[in-house]
């Protein structure tokens, strides 16, 4: 392609056939109530058009009735669907931004203007890719899923925990210190390659060790691990890591029941893990007395007592630091 391309050829080229119905044809076609189908692709984060607006095409009718047929072979109802349309939605929305990010940041020089030919050499380079990124995508989502169904298993080994609606886990939270003043010293470019650095070395690190990395937050990372001796090991080693950059991390580990929502983690144990991480000195880990008593036997590592102090909003914790012995 040398011209620029249009935003029908992006559209055809990504979602394949034209736009044919409206959100109300599309609704009594795959056979779904009209509201169901309305709450399904908010929460997948589409907007709501007008009744006449001409938006959707046969792909999204299939899409529907397979959501309909799920609802009558499984044990999936109304609530279930949109819960999980939702994770879909904002999951797959950050991915796409992403890859576009990547791909646009690969393909352009960021010192100059793109030309047409630029962006329609974008778009074919897309076309090329498209379908073998769609099968690793889909085997990517598989393991994934499976590695998800691997730590529910152990973690019911280690707690034997019945449901998995309140787990008991390691919580990890690792800052960049003084990032901010970093930050200030660094242009928009060097910004993005210290945050980046950052997240991917942590992604690295917690998955070397059977962690999950749950969310980064720029400066950030929050991560969970079943085994407390697997959250010592990630948080050991990515001090290390992060040193060798001229950098340092502070981190807190706590160890008891959290509640898992939609991918992330909430409860006492993470909002400790968090006061951990901001009385931590740089380069230092700190557990609370939990973690300290979970790791206590392990071989090649330590902790010792800090004085307790008070940690807003949970009164007064036992600190220890957590070092190699």
């Amino acid at each position: 392609m040398t011209g620029r391309p249009t935003a029908e050829q992006i559209e055809s080229l990504f979602v394949g056939s034209s736009p044919r119905y409206t959100r109300i044809q599309v609704a009594r076609l795959a056979g779904v109530p009209q509201d169901l189908a309305e709450r399904i692709w908010r929460a997948l984060g589409f907007a709501t058009l007008a009744d006449d607006a001409v938006a959707f095409t046969d792909a999204d009718v299939a899409a529907l009735e397979r959501v309909r047929a799920m609802m009558k072979d499984g044990p999936l109802d109304d609530q279930t669907v949109i819960r999980l349309a939702r994770a879909l939605g904002q999951t797959t929305a950050r991915l796409a931004q992403w890859q576009a990010e990547i791909m646009i940041g690969a393909m352009l020089d960021p010192d100059e203007r793109p030309t047409d030919a630029d962006l329609g050499a974008i778009l074919d380079t897309s076309r090329r890719l498209l379908p073998d990124f769609e099968q690793v995508l889909v085997h990517v989502w598989r393991a994934q899923l499976a590695a998800a169904g691997t730590r529910l298993l152990a973690i019911t080994d280690l707690t034997d925990e019945v449901v998995p609606s309140r787990l008991t886990l390691a919580v990890g939270f690792a800052d960049l210190v003084s990032f901010t003043q970093v930050s200030r010293q660094l242009n928009e470019r060097a910004l993005a390659d210290l945050v980046e650095g950052f997240e991917s070395r942590a992604s690295d690190v917690i998955s070397a060790y059977g962690g999950r990395l749950v969310k980064t937050l720029g400066d950030e990372v929050l991560f969970t691990a079943a085994d407390p001796r697997a959250a010592a090991a990630i948080a050991l080693e990515f001090v290390e890591v992060i040193r060798r950059y001229g950098l340092e991390v502070r981190i807190g580990l706590a160890y008891g029941p959290v509640l898992p929502v939609m991918g992330d983690v909430f409860g006492t144990t993470v909002n400790l893990a968090a006061r951990l991480t901001a009385i931590a000195r740089p380069g230092t880990v700190l557990v609370d007395d939990g973690f300290a008593g979970a790791v206590a036997e392990v071989p090649g590592i330590e902790t010792s007592s800090l004085r307790r102090r008070p940690a807003r909003g949970l009164g007064v914790v036992q600190p220890y630091v957590l070092r190699r012995a």
